[in-house]
This record gives structure tokens, C-alpha cells and sequence, in this order.
């Protein structure tokens, strides 16, 4: 279990929001000094339909805008109003109140963002302005000049720098940026596809900082970073920062960088000292290269630790002695070394540090109005590594550089790319994208947003590759354009062509990944086999689509005839789905399967523990599948499920819901990910030894338990087998399946043959027959199935009586959390079935999310007592636990 609720956040907090407390009227200089750089700290906001007079007037100090909405320093328009209280949240995302409440006419024309800052100039300074992405384009004014037009300025990714100096006063100075209405199909915007419905606004406005820096004859870019090291041991390290130093003046200077780069633990520094010559105006990349003797390695979090360097450095100008440029924030970075390869299969495969890398990742969601909450990714990235997952692929969701800072601390890595579909693939050669096919005026913007995202990953240690594409390629132009943008940014990592293997560009060559499908209902038995998405070769984004939310959650968003029509319409269209054009807009195809292998549901309740227990057996078997391929004739190299996360309150496609409630999808994965764990094969009824350590090895012991349905054993075994890291290999077979009448229990247990630990403990329910696929029909999200199997005797299970106490429990980590242990046993002859177990804050009467459990959604045999943990924030004092089952009557207990 992996909690980081009081980690730091040296590194997150950049001086990316310093001046988010600064006053719009204080006269104190927004920047004052070389080298100083500074966030427009909040924005006065405003419909162009609602305001008189020209944008050289508007954008004027000193106008009286005290009538428009006052919002932080980067939303969009939406965000910006919800801020202000036009639109609440909980409003919006109850049943379809979207599609009314926030009308799209009211985004039909610009919106403005407008704010005045002090500045005092002086000869021999100058000022940049320096945006980092307006959705989608912009005018950009500054004391009523057009700085730049919607022409240069556009794309959610498009980050530009202009040199405003001679357009700066003395006192106050008002910036003013005109946001045009996003069309997704049209734009460079960070859209939604099918994923849920679409925000009023499109995702308009300055979403991202806009910054003020100050720099004195010269100034330069952040460093980027390079290192030789290549393999797993350590030794001396060269490390080599590179930045683009920039002359504003019509005379050369010789330019000394001097700064120091600091260990992980802050105190031993090696100094940087270097001069450099520039020509008159003349823009220039320098290296500096230092040693480090002994240097301490980056892993991902389940392989080790992340030890972070930092650099800091100032531009000194010799003669006479002054300092121009100081790189104030100090860059941290990781000393690792990332690398792919396509295998004999023309499958991609990852290396960290030498050592083979199987992703086990999901496909992150930002939120639907782009509110950037640092808490809640931290949330996010420590669900997954409870999980065991170690990869979050951004599909063109690039966030801000808090996200990369945090995935650096925390050891999370990132696959990031260009998104699907709308305008980033509409490619002559791409039928499927609607999007407006790209002309001559779109490669340049492309170009802005390639290099801007390059600059802002480039340095950290996280950054597992960069895709170009998605579900199709870039044209060869458009190739040229990323690679030239990466080349300059020294950009260290993989670049891959895209997320599928429909085709490549010449200068890049095949992917090596597969978007075969599924992203709706298939059965466990899918993933053991040799065809689309199973466990074979690297699956950029697949998943049985599902990701139910409890009822707490659901009643936050459903109405109670939303939810009744839920469980009675299995083919009712459904709002808080994908888009109402999508494929997945209903349940139909997973509700299909639903009833006909757990049967007809007889209530909410029924429909939610079964479609609880259809989730988990989902998510599992693909985690395990793949886990259990990882070294097979044909590799299974990556997994990105999809999805890890949802924009909004949603039905499917998530590990845990909006509400940071984690369900049985969640545990699914958590079991099916485990470091260490045996796993059955629902095709071949093996066991399989999963092993997906760095360094654990060793004997093993695995218990095979099979009961039916009334508690009576089918079968037993105990086997003993060797382990070793990133390895699997089947080691046992299930004996008795056809012996059960119509449903048993198996229970795989893991051990330390040496210590007697547990490893893995793993509960399924099982029918003597398995799901018949027609494979010969499937499609691009999912294959038929001609016959399900058959799970009904869990509505007719002999009923089991639960004991449970709890207790609280010395924290094993100074997490700031509460720690608390839960004894459950079964007093019952029979098995207790998929027991789930919520903990509710009597306090304020609501269920506590985030938090971490060992193991939930468990089924005890008879007699068996089992000990889970959890951890949380808050009293225990104010805890309640709730227990309930597929066949057991609630518990409640309180320390």
C-alpha cells in the first residue's frame, strides 16, 4: 500500500502560482529585477457581448471593470464562471443539467481576460511576455497595442514569447487577451472525442499561466538536461545542461553561466562556471557539462527510489560585471536512462535503466473544465501506484509542469502524445477523423506546440516517451515538424509514431503498438487468447469498459428515475456516458452480458453488486493476462487501460470514480497488478507465477483451493516453484472445474516459502463452462460472444454470517494518515462472498475518499478469518465501517 498525502512539494509548487496572492492594484512591480519572472497572478473576466469600446480602449490602463468576474490565474471561461458562483458544479453534473444550464450561444463570441500590474523600467532591461497555451486562439493586447494576433497566437499547446519592451510603462500596465471560441473540429484544442459530453465552452480561454519575466542585456531559456548514463549500475555520470541564451542588444557580451548543481539530499553541489561569446542580437544553445562521481539513480516508484538533482544558475554579464539572466527556479532532474525497441513481433518494448519495463498504465482524464487541482493528481497518481500500476499515458492531455514534477517525485512514469481524432489527425490519408484536414497555416502551429510541450518535459525524469500520433500517423511534413521541435529541445526519450499499427512515417518507422479494441464488455477468457487486444504485444489503450460507481457516488449524479431506468432499461441511452454520437452512449452490450451471466436484476441494490462483481473479474484477468505473458513466445510488453480516471461523474471507463471513491474495478486491478501473484487462466485453466519486481526472487509456495458452492472441497494442491524478476510461468492446473455443478469458489494463495509471508491472496468464481467468442466478428471495440457463462447460483448462495471488529494500528510510514486494521470471519460452513467494506465519517455523515485498503471486495471461506488495513485522513474515533455482500447481511462496526 502506497500512501503520499505529506510528501513535499518543493518541486510541485514552482513559481508557477508565486503571484497568485498578489492584488490586481498592488503597486509593488509585478517583476522588478533581472532574472525575475512572474505569473499574471488573476484575471479580470468578461464576454466581448457585454462590454463597449475598441480592444486598444479595453486593453488601456485604468478602465473600471468591476462589473466583470474576478478569477484565478488560469481557467477556462466555464471555470471561470463556476468560480464565480454563474454555474455550480454539483448543478451541472446532476442528471442533464449540462445540456441546459450553461447554453452554448453564451460562447458563441470572444471572451476577455484583462489584468493591470505595475512594472518600472529602466534602461538596459527588457521584458517578455510568455504564454503557455490559449484554447484556441487569442489576440494579445498590452496598453492598447496588439501585440499579437489570433493569427500566431493559437492552440491549447501553442506557447509563444514576445518581446514587449518597448510596449511597457512606467506604473501600471494592462494586459488584455481576446479568447476565440474553440471548435474542436477546427482548432488545435484539448478536446474530449467520445470520452463524455462536451463543456459549454469547448474549453475556451487562457487555461495555462501567462508569465512576465525581466531580463537585463541577455537572458536565458531553462536548462535541459542530458546525462550518458545508460545502464542499471552505477558509476561516473556526465550530465549535460544545455540553454538558449539570447542577445537583445546591438552590441556582443561575453556571458559567464555560473550556478551549482545540488545531490538529492541538498548538500554536495558541483559548481558551474563558463563564458560564453555572443554576437549582437545573436540567439545561441551552450552546453555545460559537469561530472557527478557517484551518482544516485531514478527508478519508478515500485522499483526503487527517486532521487532528484538540482540545478541553479545566473547569466553574468563580464563587462561591466552584471547580472543579466538568473535562473531563479531551481530545475530539479533525475539521473535515469529511458529507451525502446521494436521486438521480432514489431512490438514496442521499454527499458529503464537496462532493465525490461512492462507498462502497466491507464489513460489519464483531465477534468472536463480544465481545473488543474495539484491535491487531487497527487490523489490520482497515489491510487495508481496502490494500484501497481507505473505508466499514465496522456493522449494529447498534456496538464501543467506541477503534473511532471509530481510524476517525477513520486516515481509515476508518463507516456504523453498528440490526441485522436478532431483536428490533430485530419490527415488526407484519415477517414475516420471529422476534423478539418490540415493546410499550409496549421504545420507552424503544430510546430509552436511541439516545441513548447518538448520544453516542459524535457528535464524530467518521468518522461517515458512522446507519442506523435494516436490512432493515426502525422503526414510526412508534420513528422518533420515534431522531430525537428524534439531534436532542438534535446529531447532525450522514445518518439513514437502513434498508438496503433495502421501505418507509420517513413522517418519513424512502425510503432510496435496495437489499438485493436476492446473498450467495451469482453470476457475474462478474451485475454488468454492470441487475436486483438489479449495479452500480446503492447495494447495502447483497451479495456472492458467498465468502472460502475457505488450507489453513494451514483445518487450524487443520477436522479432516482435515472437510476431506476439503470437497472430496468438495459438498453436505456445513458447521459453520463460517452457523447450522445458515441458507440458507448448506453450499457446495452455490457448489460447484455450482465444479466445473462449473473441474471435479471431485482432491484438497484442487485444491478450494483453484480455489475460490481462483473467489473471486478474485468479488470483483473487483463492485468493479470498480461502479467502472466510478460516473457510468452510473443511478449506481452504494455497495457494502457482505458481509462484510469473520468473528466466528470460517469458511468464507465475509470478505476475509481469522480469522487475519488475507489469500487471494485479499482481492486481488480490492484489484484491483478500485484508485484508478485498467481493467476488463473480462464482458457487453459492454469495457474500462472507472476513476477513483476526488480529484484525479488526465491522460493515460493502456491496454494490451489477449489470449493463449491455449498463450502465442500473440490480439490487442493500445494506446489513449490523458483521465481525471478520480470518473469511468468504456469506452475499448477485447476482439477475439478467440470466436476461443479454450476458455480465454485478458487482460492490462489502466495507465499514466502522462507518467511511464510503472503504475497497474494486471490478469490474467483467460476462456472464449468467458460464465454464462447466469435472472433471472426469482432470489431474495433469488442468480439461477440455466442455463449455466456452461467454465475445465477450467487443469487440462491446459502446466506454467511459475518464477525468483524476494528481496530486502530501504528502507522508503518509517517504519512500523516490514519491507520486502522479490520478482522472479518466467516462463522458460516459455506464461502462469504465479495464482501465489500466502506468506510463512512459519521461526523459529516459521508463516505471517506481517498483512501487506501489493502484488499476489498474479498470472499472468505467458511471458517476463515482475514485481516485488511486501511488508511485515510481523519479520527477514528468519527469512522464507521460498513460491510456488505453478495451473501451476508450489513455489518456495521466502530473502534
Amino acid at each position: 500500500m502506497i500512501m503520499l498525502k505529506n510528501m513535499s512539494k518543493l518541486c510541485i509548487a514552482l513559481a508557477i502560482s508565486a503571484g497568485a496572492c498578489v492584488a490586481a492594484t498592488d503597486p509593488k512591480p509585478l517583476v522588478a529585477s533581472a532574472g525575475d519572472i512572474a505569473t499574471i497572478p488573476g484575471w479580470y473576466l468578461q464576454s466581448s457581448t457585454k462590454v463597449s469600446g475598441g480592444m486598444d480602449v479595453l486593453s488601456a490602463p485604468g478602465k473600471d471593470v468591476s462589473s466583470w468576474y474576478r478569477v484565478g490565474a488560469r481557467g477556462t471561461v466555464m471555470a471561470g464562471l463556476i468560480e464565480n458562483g454563474v454555474y455550480d458544479e454539483a448543478d451541472l453534473f446532476y442528471s442533464d443539467n449540462m445540456e441546459s444550464a450553461a447554453h452554448s450561444s453564451t460562447f458563441d463570441a470572444p471572451w476577455l481576460y484583462r489584468e493591470e500590474f505595475t512594472l518600472n523600467p529602466s534602461t538596459g532591461q527588457y521584458f517578455i511576455l510568455k504564454t503557455h497555451g490559449i484554447t484556441s486562439k487569442a489576440d494579445i493586447y498590452l496598453n492598447g497595442v496588439l501585440i499579437a494576433s489570433s493569427d500566431q497566437q493559437q492552440g491549447t499547446y501553442g506557447g509563444h514569447q514576445y518581446n514587449v519592451t518597448e510596449h511597457v510603462e512606467d506604473g501600471a500596465n494592462c494586459l488584455l487577451i481576446r479568447a476565440y471560441p474553440t471548435n474542436y473540429l477546427r482548432d488545435f484544442a484539448q478536446g474530449f472525442v467520445d470520452w463524455n459530453p462536451y463543456p459549454a465552452d469547448n474549453g475556451t480561454g487562457v487555461w495555462r499561466n501567462v508569465e512576465i519575466s525581466q531580463t537585463g542585456a541577455v537572458s536565458m531559456s531553462p536548462f535541459r538536461v542530458l546525462t550518458d548514463f545508460t545502464r542499471s549500475t552505477s558509476g561516473p555520470v556526465k550530465v549535460t545542461f544545455r540553454t538558449d541564451l539570447t542577445n537583445h542588444e546591438s552590441s556582443g557580451h561575453q556571458v559567464t553561466i555560473k550556478g551549482t548543481v545540488k545531490g538529492p539530499d541538498g548538500s554536495a553541489s558541483v559548481e558551474i562556471s563558463e563564458a560564453f561569446d555572443l554576437k549582437p542580437t545573436e540567439e545561441k544553445t551552450v552546453s555545460i557539462n559537469v561530472l557527478i562521481e557517484d551518482p544516485e539513480i531514478w527508478w519508478p516508484a515500485l522499483w526503487g527510489e527517486q532521487p532528484l538533482y538540482t540545478v541553479q544558475a545566473s547569466a553574468i554579464i563580464q563587462k561591466p560585471q552584471k547580472l543579466v539572466s538568473d535562473s531563479s527556479i531551481p530545475q530539479q532532474f533525475g539521473i535515469r536512462h529511458v529507451s525502446s525497441k521494436l521486438n521480432n513481433h514489431n512490438d514496442t518494448e521499454f527499458s529503464v535503466n537496462g532493465e525490461p519495463f512492462q507498462v502497466i498504465g491507464a489513460g489519464y482524464g483531465p477534468d472536463i473544465f480544465l481545473r488543474f487541482d495539484i491535491d487531487r493528481v497527487q490523489d490520482i497518481f497515489a491510487y495508481m501506484l496502490d494500484m501497481g500500476l507505473n505508466t499514465v499515458r496522456l493522449e494529447g492531455k498534456q496538464e501543467h509542469p506541477e503534473l511532471y514534477a509530481l510524476a517525477d517525485e513520486m516515481g509515476m512514469m508518463v507516456l504523453a502524445g498528440w490526441e485522436c481524432c478532431d483536428k490533430w489527425e485530419g490527415w488526407t490519408y484519415n477517414d475516420e477523423a471529422k476534423g478539418v484536414k490540415w493546410g499550409k497555416a496549421d504545420y507552424p502551429v503544430a510546430k509552436a506546440a511541439m516545441l513548447h510541450e518538448a520544453e516542459m518535459m524535457q528535464s524530467h525524469a518521468s518522461m517515458l516517451g512522446f507519442l506523435v500520433g494516436s490512432d493515426f500517423w502525422p503526414d510526412d511534413q508534420a513528422t518533420d515538424i515534431y522531430l525537428d521541435a524534439l531534436k532542438f529541445m534535446d529531447w532525450p526519450n522514445p518518439i513514437i509514431a502513434s498508438a496503433s499499427k495502421r501505418g507509420y512515417p517513413e522517418a519513424l518507422g512502425p510503432s510496435g503498438m496495437k489499438m485493436d479494441g476492446p473498450y467495451d464488455w469482453v470476457p475474462p477468457n478474451y485475454w488468454y487468447n492470441d487475436k486483438e487486444g489479449a495479452a500480446f504485444g503492447f495494447g495502447s489503450e483497451l479495456g472492458a469498459g467498465v468502472g460502475t460507481p457505488e450507489i453513494g457516488s451514483l445518487k450524487k449524479f443520477m436522479t432516482d428515475a435515472e437510476l431506476e431506468t439503470l437497472w430496468k432499461e438495459p438498453n436505456a441511452d445513458q447521459y453520463h456516458m460517452s457523447r450522445y454520437d458515441s458507440q458507448f452512449y448506453d450499457r446495452k452490450l455490457y448489460n447484455k452480458a450482465l444479466f445473462a451471466r449473473y441474471g435479471k436484476p431485482t432491484s438497484l441494490e442487485d444491478y450494483i453488486i453484480k455489475s460490481q462483481m462483473a467489473d471486478y473479474e474485468a479488470t483483473r484477468v487483463q492485468f493479470e493476462a498480461y502479467g502472466a505473458k510478460q516473457n510468452a513466445t510473443r511478449p506481452a510488453t504494455g497495457a494502457i487501460y482505458w481509462m484510469l480516471n473520468s473528466a466528470w461523474p460517469n458511468l464507465h471507463w475509470q478505476l475509481f470514480d469522480y469522487y475519488l471513491s475507489p469500487m471494485a474495478a479499482y481492486f481488480g486491478t490492484k489484484v491483478g497488478a500485484r508485484a508478485e501473484h498467481v493467476a488463473y487462466d480462464y482458457e487453459s485453466h492454469e495457474i500462472w507465477l507472476i513476477n513483476h519486481s526488480l529484484d525479488k526472487s526465491g522460493n515460493r509456495q502456491i496454494k490451489v483451493d477449489f470449493i463449491d458452492a455449498d463450502g465442500k472441497e473440490v480439490s487442493r494442491d500445494a506446489v513449490e516453484s523458483n521465481t525471478t524478476p520480470h518473469s511468468s510461468k504456469v506452475v499448477a492446473s485447476l482439477a475439478g472445474i467440470k466436476k461443479v455443478k454450476d458455480i465454485g469458489f478458487l482460492r490462489l494463495t502466495l507465499s514466502d516459502s522462507k518467511s511464510q509471508a503472503v504475497l497474494s491472496r486471490n478469490v474467483y468464481w467460476l462456472s464449468p463452462t467458460t464465454d464462447v467468442l466469435n472472433w471472426s466478428e469482432s470489431d474495433w471495440y469488442t468480439t461477440p460472444v455466442t455463449k455466456f457463462t452461467k454465475y445465477t447460483k450467487l443469487e440462491t448462495l446459502e446466506p454467511a454470517t459475518l464477525k468483524a471488529s476494528l481496530h486502530s494500528v501504528e502507522s508503518p510510514t509517517d504519512d500523516g494518515l490514519t491507520h486502522a486494521e479490520v478482522v472479518l470471519e466467516n462463522q458460516s460452513a459455506g464461502p462469504a462472498v465479495f464482501i465489500r467494506l466502506n468506510a463512512i465519517n459519521t461526523s459529516e455523515n459521508a463516505e471517506i475518499a481517498p483512501l487506501y485498503w489493502s484488499d476489498n471486495y474479498v470472499t472468505l471461506w467458511p471458517k476463515e478469518q482475514l485481516r485488511l488495513t486501511v488508511a485515510f485522513e481523519g479520527d477514528i474515533k468519527n469512522t464507521l465501517i460498513e460491510i456488505t455482500g453478495r451473501n451476508v447481511e450489513k455489518v456495521t462496526v466502530k473502534a
